[in-house]
């Protein structure tokens, strides 16, 4: 059960209930944690608009979800390990593409060295390298492909903190937590 009210048509707002049922159109569901985020309608607008990077960006789907799969296992966080996991799926990644991101890799070499940029931005708050610049400029990432990678890393530690703090039941298959990692 969430710690955190979630926002359901029954009890929501008008406001709530506008922005839940643009995602209900857009989605064809709202997952658990956008209802937490109702909670506050200025929050949960704020985090869409973070998340039209996602449309509007240079970053394909399969990069997007292989820096959210590493970011969560790297946070710890089971609702956003299993939503990604899913929305991975559905993007094209394997299971085994899946689990090496998770851990940091890609068997892409240039998914690879997004990857493991995005988890040294995640363990160590964004004080990344030189070397660690170099590498993901070295594999083919423009300047606005770097700051798009930032971008994702700080949205999906945002999402992953939410999911931690409000211990939202997971709407997706569930997925176990790595706990070597």
């Amino acid at each position: 059960m969430s710690r955190i009210n979630v926002v359901e048509k029954g009890n929501a707002t008008f406001e709530q209930a506008e922005l839940l049922e643009a995602i209900q159109g857009k989605l064809g569901m709202v997952p658990n944690f956008l209802k937490v985020f109702a909670n506050s309608p200025s929050a949960l607008r704020a985090f869409l608009g973070l998340h039209s990077i996602s449309e509007e960006g240079s970053l394909d789907l399969q990069t997007r979800e292989r820096i959210a799969l590493t970011v969560a296992q790297q946070n710890a966080c089971q609702y956003c390990v299993s939503a990604h996991t899913a929305i991975g799926r559905k993007a094209g990644l394997s299971g085994s593409e899946i689990e090496a991101n998770r851990a940091g890799s890609s068997g892409d070499a240039k998914a690879a060295s997004a990857v493991k940029f995005a988890r040294a931005i995640a363990e160590h708050n964004g004080d990344v390298t030189n070397a660690e610049l170099q590498e993901v400029r070295d594999a083919g990432f423009s300047e606005a492909d770097i700051v798009e990678i930032i971008t994702h890393v700080g949205m999906n530690v945002l999402t992953n903190i939410l999911g931690k703090a409000s211990r939202v039941a997971i709407d997706f298959p569930s997925v176990e937590l790595e706990l070597s990692h």
